[in-house]
Parts: structure tokens; sequence; C-alpha cells
């Protein structure tokens, strides 16, 4: 496996959080295409420097990520936010990773809600734009069992649809984090590594530093070797602290229980 790094995690702007992160010694970065990155306010000029800066910090950029106030069940803008996330596909394969990760929405398993036709129509469309042009867009897991988003990616007829896998999003949404690693390891095209608490009677769960939380990494380093996946395990924090020296301690820790 290859150890990455989440940019948005150093809380620090994008040629400062490319220097930390060649600092750190990592050899791929994920950011997200919002604000100047956005694929809109992204020129040909702005997209060749882009790739200079990368080259400059050797680095090589591994997904963009592609946030979303609303997923893709909800009706409200959906052309819209189609349209945004077919750009980015665009300028994921123009910029060379060929990956987005997305956040997509719950798979609703009533096929006739209208949340469910929603998320299946957006689903599909992008599917085979990213197969047109390219690129692939990974899901996110944690809002539902693997089980559940395997069955319901191998319905979706096209190849451009992934896993970005999460085992943090899924120990907080009360999944097994260990059993998905098998169950989506021909879907997996990224991941991530945050640690968390999983919830008791006495606490609710959350986010924690890598390596401090209920997530035993030297058993999920042993189930991704299993499976053969050699893609990029990616330092993140979402929240809690978000700062140079935080990552670099994660990182350090992903050195030592999955190697790279």
């Amino acid at each position: 496996m290859k150890i990455g790094l989440r940019l948005e995690s150093l809380g620090l702007p994008l040629r400062r959080a490319l220097a930390e992160a060649a600092r750190i010694g990592v050899l791929g970065v994920q950011f997200d295409a919002v604000g100047d990155l956005a694929p809109n306010q992204l020129s040909e000029t702005g997209r060749r420097e882009l790739r200079n800066l990368l080259r400059t910090y050797n680095v090589e950029l591994t997904a963009l990520g592609c946030p979303m106030r609303r997923g893709l069940d909800t009706a409200e803008n959906l052309e819209a936010r189609i349209d945004h996330v077919r750009q980015v596909l665009t300028l994921s394969f123009e910029l060379g990773p060929r990956l987005v990760v997305v956040q997509a929405g719950k798979i609703v398993e009533d096929d006739k809600a209208p949340a469910a036709t929603l998320l299946h129509e957006s689903l599909l469309a992008l599917g085979h734009y990213g197969d047109r042009v390219g690129s692939i867009l990974a899901l996110e897991t944690g809002l539902e069992d693997a089980a559940v988003l395997a069955g319901y990616l191998d319905r979706l007829d096209t190849g451009s649809l992934a896993v970005n896998y999460d085992p943090a999003n899924l120990l907080i949404n009360g999944f097994d984090p260990y059993t998905a690693v098998k169950v989506l390891h021909q879907r997996i095209a990224h991941a991530h590594a945050k640690d968390a608490r999983k919830s008791s009677a006495s606490r609710t769960a959350a986010e924690v530093p890598l390596g401090h939380g209920d997530l035993d990494w030297m058993r999920l380093s042993g189930e991704l070797q299993e499976i053969e996946y050699r893609g990029w395990l990616m330092a993140e924090r979402e929240s809690g602290d978000r700062s140079p020296a935080d990552m670099e301690s994660a990182v350090k820790f992903l050195r030592r229980v999955a190697g790279g």
C-alpha cells in the first residue's frame, strides 16, 4: 500500500499544504475540487500551473474530493449537482488521478422510494459519463452496510463506479469495517485512514486521532493485504485537531502498521 495525505486535514492553503506534505514525506495527496480549484474556476492555465506545482513538490494527485451540500438522492438542484460532478470527473482525468471521491447519499432498500430512484438514475448517468471520459466515481463507505453497497453497485451497468473505503465511517455508523474489505474488495479504488471510537452506553461515536480509537489497524492492514490492495491509503482528519503535527503523527502511525 502507498501512504498519502488528504490536504484539507492540514488546515493550510494549497501551496503551504503541498510543502508540508512534501516535508512529511508522503508521495500522494488528495484535495477537494472547491473554491479556486473548482472546475468552473480553474482555467487551462490554472490547470497547467497546478500540474507543475504537484511536480515541484514531487507528489502525485491520488483523487479529487467532490463535497456536496446535498446528496444525489435529493431532487432540489439535482441536475446542477450532477453537472458539477461531471465537471470534476473531467478535471480528474485532466489532472491525472482519474478518480473522484463523493458522498452520494444513503442507499434506500425500497427501490420504489423517490430517493432511491433519484440516486439510481444519478449514479447511472455519472457512471456512463465516467465510462466516456475515463474517470471513476468512488462512493464513500459508511452510510450502509458493505454488503448493501456492493449489491447495489453490482446492479448498475457501468464500469466507472467504485468505492472509497473508510473504516472509521463504517465503525461510527455501527457497521463492521473488517468484513467490509472482503465484501467490497473488487470495488475498492481508494482508501481513507482516520480513527474513531464507537458508541457505547456512556459515549457517542466520534472521530479521534489515528491510533487512539477502536479500529484495529494491524487487522485492517492485514485485511487489505489479503485482498492484494496496492492502492493509496490516505491519512485524514475531518474533525478535531487538523494540524500538520497531528497529520505527521498519523502518517508515521500508518507507516508502522501498513508500510508504504
